[in-house]
C-alpha cells in the first residue's frame, strides 16, 4: 500500500469520528438506559428482579472502567491473534 493511500484512511478514518459529532445534534447514550427507558415506559410498575453489586459513583468512573474492560479484551484478543499468527508463520526445522 502506498505512504499516500495510508494517509487518506487515517483522515477518512479521522472525518468518520468527527463529522459526526459536530454536525448531527442529540443526546449520546447507551444501550442500557435507552432499554431502561423503554421498560419504563410500557410498565411503569416494573420492579428488577436485583439491584447492581457495584454502583460507580460518577459517569466518568463508569465510563473509565468500561474503557479499561474494552482494553484488557482487545489485549487478550490481539495476543491470541499475534501468537497464532506467529506459531503458524515459524517453520519446523526440516527431519533428516
Amino acid at each position: 500500500m502506498k505512504q499516500s493511500s495510508k494517509w487518506l484512511l487515517i483522515v477518512l478514518a479521522i472525518a468518520l469520528v468527527i463529522i459526526p459529532l459536530v454536525f448531527i445534534e442529540g443526546e449520546y447514550g447507551g444501550a442500557d438506559d435507552a432499554a431502561g427507558d423503554v421498560i419504563e415506559e410500557n410498565n411503569p410498575d416494573y420492579e428488577p428482579w436485583f439491584d447492581s453489586i457495584f454502583e460507580p459513583k460518577s459517569g466518568e468512573i463508569e465510563s473509565l472502567l468500561f474503557a479499561l474492560q474494552a482494553a484488557i479484551g482487545a489485549i487478550v484478543i490481539g495476543y491470541f491473534f499475534g501468537y497464532y499468527k506467529g506459531k503458524k508463520s515459524v517453520k519446523e526445522p526440516a527431519r533428516k
